[in-house]
């Protein structure tokens, strides 16, 4: 029997900070699956920060959203009827369309998680790309070495709040986090295993990280661009790599800001900028896995997730962390009944 679904879809494109009356919240009916289909009911929603580009227009490296069209994203759920005998009725899965309640899906384009190792929602975080994210950029975009220092911007979001935890198991010698306001800069240190931590908002980025780092930073990891950038790029050693992970400061914005000013010392200074995309290290997923959730059982990684309820309220949650209001990884739990 077909199924219900509530989705979300965008109706206009975003002219700076999205409007509510940029998104319709409809319901659909999602078909009975066919060979080779499965149809899974979501259970958690993923909103990321990467999404605000897909909803303007143009070519980007993952394709833009469609005008009155349901939005994608991750999501993980338990498959509810299966045309296929690989993905069995009953089994979790991971899949890429997430933003509705249920999802009509090639079996091909799903992912069996083990929910023996890990909680299933930890598969969009720690266990997922986002995890991914971070231990990538760390080990293969700017490698930490034994001894570096280590600077994380966003270190309370999702990336970097396992980010500075894999920089110590690499072997940094000091680990400097970045996070907005002085409860989450006190969490970077109490939590995640920071051993300083910036408050952004209390302004002058590059003196704090200054006065953190008097030795310099090695390794950049970059998940904010603008000041944060700027601030790396002076306080940089001698051979130093920046890895490009993200410019949240940036996504709202309705015109270029202006770039690094700073960006002349990088020749002086031999400095690696490279951009990291997660999905050109996605071999790394069952090795990773199987090690983070090692990790996460010993209790050696500490991973946290901010959870909203409801599907009608996933355009608040992803607002929400737009503007920082995430510790971890924003998740939305759907209540099916």
């Amino acid at each position: 029997m077909p199924f219900s679904s509530r989705e979300w879809q965008l109706v206009a494109r975003p002219v700076g900070e999205p409007r509510s009356t940029d998104f319709a919240f409809v319901t659909t009916t999602v078909p009975d699956p066919g060979p080779g289909q499965v149809v899974v009911r979501n259970d958690f929603l993923s909103v990321d920060p990467y999404m605000r580009g897909r909803m303007n227009e143009g070519k980007s490296y993952i394709p833009q959203f469609e005008l009155g069209e349901t939005m994608t994203g991750t999501a993980v759920g338990t498959v509810v009827a299966s045309q296929a005998p690989e993905v069995p009725v009953g089994a979790t899965v991971t899949h890429f369309l997430g933003w509705r309640e249920y999802a009509l899906v090639d079996a091909a384009a799903v992912q069996l998680v083990d929910t023996a190792l890990a909680p299933a929602e930890a598969y969009l975080g720690v266990l997922g790309t986002t995890g991914l994210t971070a231990w990538a950029t760390l080990t293969e975009i700017a490698p930490v070495r034994e001894g570096d220092v280590v600077f994380v911007s966003g270190a309370a979001g999702a990336v970097g709040s396992v980010a500075g935890q894999f920089a110590r198991k690499l072997g940094a010698s000091k680990v400097i986090g970045s996070a907005g306001g002085a409860e989450k800069a006190g969490r970077l240190v109490e939590q995640y295993g920071y051993d300083a931590a910036l408050d952004y908002r209390a302004g002058d980025v590059a003196g704090q990280l200054a006065a953190a780092a008097p030795e310099g930073i090695d390794v950049y990891l970059d998940n904010v661009g603008g000041e944060h950038l700027d601030a790396a790029l002076a306080a940089m050693n001698l051979n130093g790599r920046i890895g490009l992970v993200g410019a949240i400061s940036a996504y709202n914005a309705t015109e270029l800001p202006p770039g690094p000013a700073n960006l002349p010392l990088a020749i002086g200074k031999r400095i690696t900028l490279r951009g990291m995309n997660v999905g050109d290290h996605l071999h790394l997923v069952p090795d990773y896995a199987k090690q983070a959730g090692g990790w996460l059982k010993d209790g050696s990684l500490v991973a946290d997730q901010t959870v909203v309820d409801g599907i009608e309220n996933t355009l608040d949650a992803f607002q929400s962390m737009m503007r920082g209001g995430n510790t971890g990884k924003m998740l939305v739990r759907l209540a099916h009944h």
